[in-house]
């Protein structure tokens, strides 16, 4: 299921919450990565269109 771009933002902000809540844990930076980069993917290919 594709996920909306206002669902990506938010698991985004969830995410980088969770960073701050735990800036040493690998495996929550990972996550975040992968947010952010999904949401920037979303929003570059709605730029492009």
């Amino acid at each position: 299921m594709s996920r909306s771009t206002e669902e990506l933002q938010h698991a985004t902000v969830e995410q980088l919450m969770a960073v701050i809540g735990a800036p040493d844990d690998e495996s929550v930076a990972e996550a975040a990565d992968a947010a952010v980069r999904a949401l920037d993917e979303r929003l570059r290919a709605e730029a492009a269109a």
